[in-house]
């Protein structure tokens, strides 16, 4: 079930199930160590998913332990060189390969596999090294060993490092990586493809591609969701039984629980008295203190509500009113006129405390305008998901955190990022609302400080209880991913 369940794009719930079904394994018995080092396997492989390298490091040594058989040692030790990859390990990556490149190998596709890790290793260790031919060279013998699989595989690995040098070439591959995708009814990897096709197309044809990629995208997340709820049935059946055995034994042993209850009863009346009376004391003490807390605590409060209006009126404003400027030819004098007019009073409201006046507009066309007031001639802006039913019942206080975070991001990505493309993915899921940011800039670097802007972000994040990651680990430009509660 763990591994079905990993193979549907289900790794937290794969996780739960294979950590269940180390319950019912006997490491000691020689004949469960099939099912063990499988087991631990599947956990390094779902952890490594999830960006939990330490983790997946950790479970494919565990399988390791369990007698595995030469090929199975050498696919394990392969994918934690790719868990020391992902952490950015290089070193001890390309010491796991090219421990088990002296070894001769009977599996051609497992070679493959290695050869190519340890090029890709290489390369993101050094962008001055070129792992073309190597990655040819697996590529070849994906092609005599027909494997589909692997030669999508390669094709994503050509596409990225000719992505710079040579982005025809790179167009190539990803489409060659598109075809054979869809020819093994593979949706991840038809979706990656289209993401790199997106990127090397002209602006006319991205269109057309970036529409097909929604749809994938969409019947995606459907068929994850219907994968969550395929075992539903046995653990439903699973845990009847082991509650009706559980209520059969509580029979048994009814008297004895009602004995022991009024003790423990009658124990804890005079307990809890005397703990009350000693915690009356020092509530009042404590309260005394508690209340000028609260008075100093409501101060700084304050003083970062008016910090973060500033940001967000002043600031955020008026550069969006430039944004407009700079790429409309044609924009009204007398309309940016009345726009800075509007950040004027707006600011002025501030030292007031005068409540902003609501607008009639729908919060998904709020949206809608303001990403794409920052397309130009040399940005294209891409919005998916943004419907009504997205924003029914969020509050409109977590509506305007929301959108100042939009319009920070935007703003933080045309001053620094240098990108051109810049895409935004809305989802709901039940009570939580998912955003994905991408951009093809220069990403962001690992000791990166936050500035103004984003700090604002972050905190804004904390404000609406919602979480915020920025992955670094993209090898080209900059994804964050952002979820908070509905209510």
């Amino acid at each position: 079930m763990a591994i079905i369940q990993e193979q549907f794009g289900d790794n937290y719930g794969s996780q739960e199930t294979s950590l269940e079904a180390i319950k019912y394994l006997n490491e000691n018995n020689p004949a469960n160590y099939e099912y063990v080092k499988s087991n631990y396997n599947n956990l390094g492989i779902t952890s490594y998913n999830l960006k939990e390298s330490d983790n997946a490091i950790r479970f494919y040594n565990l399988a390791i332990k369990f007698n595995p058989s030469p090929d199975e040692k050498t696919t394990f030790i392969n994918n934690k060189g790719n868990a020391y990859r992902q952490k950015k390990d290089y070193k001890n990556a390309l010491q796991m390969y090219a421990s088990i490149l002296k070894f001769p190998f009977k599996d051609k596709k497992l070679l493959a596999r290695v050869i190519t890790n340890q090029a890709r290793t290489k390369w993101l260790q050094n962008p001055a090294y070129d792992p073309i031919q190597e990655f040819n060279k697996g590529l070849d013998i994906r092609v005599k060993e027909h494997d589909l699989y692997g030669q999508v595989s390669s094709h994503s690995h050509l596409a990225d490092t000719y992505q710079e040098r040579d982005p025809q070439k790179a167009l190539f591959h990803a489409k060659k990586m598109y075809e054979l995708a869809k020819e093994i009814k593979n949706p991840n990897d038809e979706i990656e493809a289209l993401q790199k096709i997106i990127l090397l197309e002209s602006p006319e044809k991205s269109k057309s591609f970036f529409k097909v990629y929604q749809r994938r995208n969409d019947s995606i997340d459907i068929a994850r969701k219907k994968a969550k709820n395929q075992f539903a049935l046995i653990r439903y059946e699973t845990e009847k039984n082991k509650a009706e055995n559980l209520l059969l034994q509580k029979g048994i042993a009814q008297k004895e629980y009602q004995i022991t209850k009024q003790n423990i009863l009658i124990g804890g009346i005079s307990l809890g008295t005397i703990i009350l009376i000693i915690s009356a004391f020092f509530w009042y003490k404590k309260r005394k203190q508690t209340m000028l807390l609260e008075s100093d605590n409501k101060l700084k409060e304050q003083q970062l509500k008016v910090s973060k209006k500033v940001h967000d009126v002043v600031a955020n404003g008026i550069y969006q009113v430039m944004t407009k400027i700079e790429n409309q030819e044609n924009f009204d004098k007398e309309k940016a006129l009345d726009e800075l007019e509007f950040v004027y009073e707006k600011s002025r409201d501030i030292s007031y405390e005068k409540p902003e006046t609501k607008t009639i507009v729908e919060f998904d066309e709020k949206i809608s305008g303001l990403i794409g007031s920052f397309k130009n001639d040399e940005i294209n802006t891409f919005l998916a998901g943004n419907e009504k039913n997205i924003w029914s019942g969020i509050n409109e206080s977590v509506k305007d955190n929301i959108y100042q975070i939009i319009r920070e991001l935007l703003v933080n990505m045309k001053k620094h990022s240098h990108a051109n493309l810049v895409a935004f993915k809305f989802e709901r899921n039940n009570n939580t609302v998912k955003i994905q940011y991408t951009d093809n800039g220069i990403g962001v670097p690992e000791n990166f400080l936050y500035k103004n802007g984003l700090r604002n972000t972050v905190s804004r994040i904390e404000t609406i209880a919602g979480e915020i990651i920025f992955d670094n680990t993209t090898e080209k430009g900059l994804k964050i991913y952002i979820t908070f509660p509905t209510s």
